[in-house]
């Protein structure tokens, strides 16, 4: 207890320290244990922090602190939360150097923030669980409806996860907002669970405790990757997918410092982040270097996607 108390103490001592710079990110911790790594390495004299948080909560608490707030960079904020907090966001203009594909470009993000990955998902299953109750791998949407399938399929919830609700929000685009909904109605009665985060389908594939998951690409090669007896399988409306992005709070574009590392994150870290964790395109010749990720993915109509406003119209509607 002795020990906790002082590290919570010596954390918001570091937070509190006018010379430090604090970088909210809401990766996975493994690809934020990294950048901390590289910033430390590259910048030994700076004191920089690399905290995790949620991008619904880190964009909560830009929204309530505005440019008081004390983070300085945002790093892997879903691109919807980007744009409702963008009145707190610097003027990026001109410092990437990312050669992104049409639509991607921090122009197109209104210079408040640069892309930062595409989060793909697809159906994956675990090849042993099927074997285990002698069924076949499904190869659809509607085949996830089957009766043979109750209780064997897990899903991320979209009122928590982006994963989950990029799946949802392809659907409306796809069938409409009632066709959707009672896509969901029927596949509700196959669902083991709803998971709270987009790693948590891949969690309980990995356990055994579902055949089927709704899951995120990057994830499930990785998985494969390691030896799990999994096999990814992209629908036929196409891969679906959200856009996260990074950002300076606004004002902090006057301090060379945080302007310093901002750069190196958006310029160098950025296609490192992409080359050995998410790799899904965003610039021309990035490069991959994970064994076997699907190439030529063809992806769904994601219209709205970065619509905050569209996205909580739409989550008001799910009952689940």
């Amino acid at each position: 207890m002795l020990l906790a108390i002082t590290l919570l103490f010596t954390v918001l001592a570091t937070l509190g320290n006018e010379e430090s710079i604090v970088i909210c990110a809401s990766s996975e911790q493994f690809r934020n244990d990294e950048l901390q790594k590289q910033l430390s390495e590259r910048f030994p004299d700076k004191n920089i922090i690399v905290m995790y948080m949620s991008t619904g909560k880190a964009a909560a608490k830009v929204f309530s602190e505005g440019k008081g707030t004390e983070i300085d960079i945002l790093v892997g904020l879903e691109t919807g939360y980007m744009n409702k907090i963008r009145d707190s966001l610097s003027d990026i203009s001109g410092i990437s150097r990312i050669p992104y594909h049409d639509g991607l470009a921090p122009a197109d993000n209104g210079n408040c923030f640069v892309t930062w990955e595409r989060q793909a998902g697809a159906i994956v299953v675990n090849r042993t669980v099927l074997e285990k109750y002698g069924l076949e791998a499904p190869t659809c949407y509607e085949d996830l409806l089957k009766p043979e399938y109750k209780g064997l399929i897990a899903m991320p919830d979209p009122k928590s996860s982006g994963t989950g609700y990029f799946f949802y929000k392809s659907w409306v685009n796809e069938w409409g907002l009632d066709g959707a909904l009672d896509y969901v109605d029927a596949l509700y009665g196959n669902l083991k669970q709803f998971t709270e985060s987009g790693s948590g389908p891949i969690k309980l594939l990995k356990q055994g405790e579902v055949a089927i998951g709704l899951a995120l690409t990057f994830q499930a090669v990785s998985e494969i990757n390691e030896g799990q007896p999994f096999e990814i399988i992209f629908p036929q409306e196409g891969s679906p997918y959200s856009l996260t992005g990074t950002a300076m709070i606004d004002g902090r574009e006057n301090d060379p410092e945080i302007l310093e590392v901002f750069d190196f994150i958006v310029n160098e870290f950025l296609k490192y982040d992409k080359e050995y964790f998410s790799p899904e395109e965003i610039y021309d010749g990035q490069v991959n270097r994970i064994d076997g990720y699907p190439e030529s993915i063809v992806y769904a109509d994601m219209t709205g996607i970065q619509d905050i406003a569209e996205k909580e119209r739409l989550l008001e509607k799910w009952k689940y």
